[in-house]
This record gives structure tokens, C-alpha cells and sequence, in this order.
């Protein structure tokens, strides 16, 4: 399993570790990425992500799951994302179909 948040796109970035005498050796950073379910309310199911926290904040400060995703352009999102958007916009479709 990847190192990348399935949301923001944020992965592991590597830099030096700096002694006192500075030396300097590589490191990496690693994303702060949890195992998180979040409930969509078009698919009336939860959806388990591995997502940073950054990307818990944004789906919070945007009204949800759902709405984060139908209003964030395709180009931004990562493909995991991009395949969570079609399941929620064709059930979102066939809810509205029914509908009318």
C-alpha cells in the first residue's frame, strides 16, 4: 500500500538529517496518513480511506464527503478519489431519475 494520501495526493518527501557537526544523512518524511471512514450520505454507506489529516480537515471544512468530491475538479483529485466521485455521481443520477 502506497504512502500517499487518497485525497490531498500527499506522499513521502525525503531530506537530509543535520548534525551538530553537520553531518548530514538522508531522511524521509512521511505523510500522517490513519485509516479513516467517513459516511457518504448519496451512498448511504461508510467509505474507509487512508487519508492524511490535512485531508480530514479539508473534507470536514467542505460540508462532507460527498460535497468535497462532486466540487473538487477531476484534475485535482488522486485516481482513488476520482473512482469514489463516479460511484457517488451515478448513484446521485439513478437517486434522481427514481426521483422524477
Amino acid at each position: 500500500m502506497a504512502r500517499r494520501c487518497g485525497i490531498t495526493g500527499k506522499g513521502v518527501l525525503t531530506g537530509n538529517n543535520v548534525s551538530h557537526a553537520n553531518n548530514k544523512t538522508r531522511r524521509r518524511f512521511l505523510p500522517n496518513l490513519q485509516e479513516s471512514s467517513f459516511f457518504s450520505d448519496v451512498l448511504a454507506v461508510p467509505v474507509r480511506i487512508r487519508i492524511s489529516t490535512n485531508g480530514m480537515r479539508t473534507i470536514e471544512h467542505n460540508g462532507g464527503l460527498d460535497a468535497f468530491l462532486l466540487g473538487t475538479p477531476d484534475r485535482k483529485l488522486p485516481q482513488e478519489a476520482l473512482v469514489l466521485k463516479r460511484r457517488i455521481s451515478r448513484a446521485q443520477a439513478k437517486k434522481a431519475g427514481v426521483a422524477a
